[in-house]
């Protein structure tokens, strides 16, 4: 099935498990870039979905911040506050940290590579390599096979409700 962006943003976020979340919406916004991007978005969050611990509040130490492996899929948008609030930020027992790169391409932001289990976010980024990307899955559409995304309603439905 061909999704546009915004159908497919729309229809991440109003999954069941995702609706109560506050970041929602920019859980979708970042799947769907990922996804447009080549990058396994909804492999990610059905991993993510999964997992039984989804948030908490996160605190910066001497050695940067520790995520205790939970999903950037749920906590990215906060990493990337604590990133306004005080800059350059070593991470530590990330899980899932791809999620934060189309949050930081956004802001302008480096990255260390995001497949790490501990890297930087901030300082500069200097170009954009995913404007293309993004153009061609405005263009075309983003192809999701319709028995994953089947899967992935049923799995956070039954997340939701347990």
């Amino acid at each position: 099935m061909i999704f546009t962006l915004q159908e497919l943003e729309h229809s991440i976020a109003a999954l069941p498990g995702l609706r109560a979340c506050g970041d929602a919406g920019e859980i979708g916004w970042a799947c769907t870039w990922l996804e447009a991007c080549g990058y396994p978005g909804l492999t990610l969050l059905a991993e993510a979905l999964a997992d039984p611990v989804r948030d908490f509040d996160p605190r910066r130490d001497a050695m940067g911040l520790d995520l205790r492996q939970v999903s950037c899929v749920f906590l990215a948008p906060k990493i990337m506050a604590e990133v306004a609030r005080g800059g350059r930020l070593f991470l530590r027992n990330v899980r899932h940290g791809l999620y934060l790169l189309p949050f930081t391409v956004r802001a302008g932001l480096g990255i260390g590579c995001p497949v790490d289990p501990a890297f930087a976010v901030g300082g500069e980024r200097t170009k954009n390599p995913y404007a293309e990307k993004l153009a061609l899955a405005e263009a075309n559409g983003i192809a999701v096979d319709e028995a994953f995304w089947v899967r992935l309603a049923a799995q956070a439905k039954a997340r939701s409700v347990s």
